[in-house]
């Protein structure tokens, strides 16, 4: 079911990124088990469903703008791992967080922004207004499919 958006932008970012997410979710839902899900599986939908949000809002965004270069490959490597542990039928550790001590602020905003470790102080700023307005574009989206589903 696709909402009618023909009267806003079809060029902005909200619009794209609509599309692109409930094309992916009808391809999800394409695989979701018949028979009730086990809540290993749940949790797995779950994350399914995240990284299509992500996915669908970093390609709408394109690469102009180094969050979502840096969040498509993360998640492309991921995806890549996943199919060689596979291949391998063994399950890896989850990665150790290591304590940095004292931080400022820069640096705390750079861990959260996908790619802002190698930014300068001018670009992030820049970069992180721009990712908190297409985060806040996803929930609009999103809650927008959830009362069109919901009605």
């Amino acid at each position: 079911m696709t909402p009618h958006l023909s009267s806003t932008n079809p060029n902005s970012i909200k619009t794209r990124f609509a599309y692109k997410f409930l094309r992916a979710l009808k391809r999800l839902n394409k695989r979701r088990p018949t028979s009730p899900p086990h809540p290993n599986e749940i949790f797995r939908w779950f994350r399914m469903i995240k990284t299509a949000s992500y996915s669908s809002m970093a390609s709408a965004v394109g690469s102009r703008k180094g969050w979502s270069q840096a969040m498509l490959r993360k998640i492309w490597c991921r995806a890549l791992e996943t199919r060689r542990r596979r291949r391998r039928r063994r399950r890896c550790g989850g990665m150790i967080r290591r304590s940095s001590g004292e931080r400022n602020k820069a640096d705390e905003l750079r861990s959260l922004l996908p790619g802002g470790e190698a930014m300068d102080f001018c670009s992030l700023l820049g970069e992180t207004a721009h990712y908190i307005r297409c985060l806040t574009t996803q929930v609009q989206v999103m809650r927008n499919i959830v009362d069109l589903c919901s009605t």
